[in-house]
């Protein structure tokens, strides 16, 4: 049932596209774009634009769990009522979908940027094979997001309304087009914003991808950055109880 729910879920969102699999890789590429072409002429001085094209890859994987996570359960209203299955694999199914997607999308991130790098004399790491671990991290947090969306979407059908809200907020406290050197910039008029900063999971999984990928980049070390990691599977375990919980009543909301 998992299996073929993900294969569903690759199949529909595709389904009368001409271009299919490439709107995975042509997204994030125009958000880049937009940056390049018109944040930097504004700020004047911008981010490395391999940093860029990882941060975005990696922010739209997030984005699309949360929203097919959100819908996994209110879009299958046939199957909660009607099949004895576990409510649980549907935003699994939903999550694994995006994570297959975004491991395609590596085929074409990683030449890219491969290529930039190239293009300024360095190269990849032997630390980019240690991509999976990082992707292990960022799979259980966007899991703890698509389960919480999907069960409180059933409760509050506002809720749709508010995430769409929460992530554009959520993308400009998170290094998704700038890096922690922009947050450094900060810190001595507050010291404290650093740490409180590396709190948010996104901050310190982005900063993984790009510490494994790039040689001028630096994972924090921190006792925030720590704490950060360490909430992603506790936030995947709270969630999984608080699904738990709430599905009971779901084919009576529905």
């Amino acid at each position: 049932m998992l299996l073929n729910l993900t294969k569903r879920e690759l199949t529909i969102r595709y389904r009368g596209s001409v271009l299919g699999f490439l709107w995975t890789v042509l997204i994030p590429l125009f958000m880049a774009g937009i940056y390049i072409a018109f944040l930097r002429l504004l700020a004047g001085r911008g981010v490395p634009l391999a940093e860029i094209i990882i941060g975005v890859f990696a922010w739209q994987y997030t984005v699309q769990c949360v929203n097919s996570g959100l819908h996994s359960i209110t879009g299958n209203v046939n199957l909660v009522k009607k099949v004895a299955v576990p409510r649980f694999i549907m935003p699994l199914a939903a999550t694994l979908a995006n994570t297959t997607n975004y491991l395609l999308s590596m085929l074409v991130q990683i030449p890219l940027v491969a290529l930039l790098l190239h293009l300024q004399g360095q190269a990849l790491g032997p630390w980019a094979l240690a991509f999976p671990v990082v992707l292990a991290v960022h799979l259980m947090f966007n899991l703890g997001l698509a389960l919480t969306m999907a069960a409180s979407n059933v409760y509050f059908r506002d809720t749709e309304h508010l995430v769409n809200v929460g992530l554009t907020a959520f993308f400009f406290v998170s290094p998704v087009m700038y890096n922690l050197t922009f947050v450094e910039r900060m810190t001595p008029s507050y010291p404290w914003l650093m740490d409180v900063y590396l709190l948010n999971p996104v901050a310190v999984i982005f900063s993984g991808y790009r510490a494994l990928m790039l040689p001028d980049a630096a994972f924090p070390w921190t006792a925030s950055a720590l704490v950060a990691l360490a909430a992603c599977p506790l936030m995947l375990l709270a969630a999984y109880v608080l699904f738990q919980r709430a599905q009971r009543n779901f084919a009576d909301l529905l």
